[in-house]
C-alpha cells in the first residue's frame, strides 16, 4: 500500500525555523507537495517539487520556505520543507502529498503534522 509520513513539527516562536520530513513508501512520486491547512481556512499550496527539481511557493512563504528532496531508485523518496523566519500565521496543520501534481483531487497523502508559531 503506499504510503506517506510527514515528521518534524511542532511549536516555535516567532522567527524561529522548523524542518519537515516527507517519506513516500512503496511508490514513486512524480512530485511531491506540501500544503497547510490553518483553523477555520482551506487548505493551500504551500511548496511543491517536481522530480527534476523545479520549485513552486505560495506568495506568502517564498523567501522563507525551502523544499528540497532526495530520490532514491527503488527505494523510499523524501521530501523537506525547510521553514525559516516562522510568523504566527504560518501556524497550520501540514500536510505532505505524493503525486496527483497541482491538484489537491489526487495523489497520497500523509497524516499531517503541527506547526504552531507563537508571537
Amino acid at each position: 500500500q503506499r504510503q506517506v509520513v510527514e515528521s518534524g513539527g511542532g511549536s516555535v516562536q516567532t522567527g524561529g525555523s522548523l524542518r519537515l520530513s516527507c517519506t513516500a513508501s512503496r511508490f514513486t512520486p512524480t512530485d511531491m507537495s506540501w500544503y497547510r491547512q490553518a483553523p477555520g481556512k482551506e487548505r493551500e499550496l504551500v511548496a511543491f517539487i517536481y522530480r527534476d527539481d523545479r520549485t513552486t511557493y505560495a506568495d506568502s512563504v517564498k523567501g522563507r520556505f525551502t523544499i528540497s528532496q532526495n530520490i532514491a531508485n527503488n527505494a523510499n523518496n523524501t521530501a523537506y520543507l525547510q521553514m525559516n523566519n516562522l510568523k504566527p500565521e504560518d501556524t497550520a496543520i501540514y500536510y505532505c502529498k505524493g503525486g496527483g501534481g497541482l491538484t489537491q483531487r489526487s495523489g497520497v497523502w500523509g497524516q499531517g503534522t503541527q506547526v504552531t508559531v507563537s508571537a
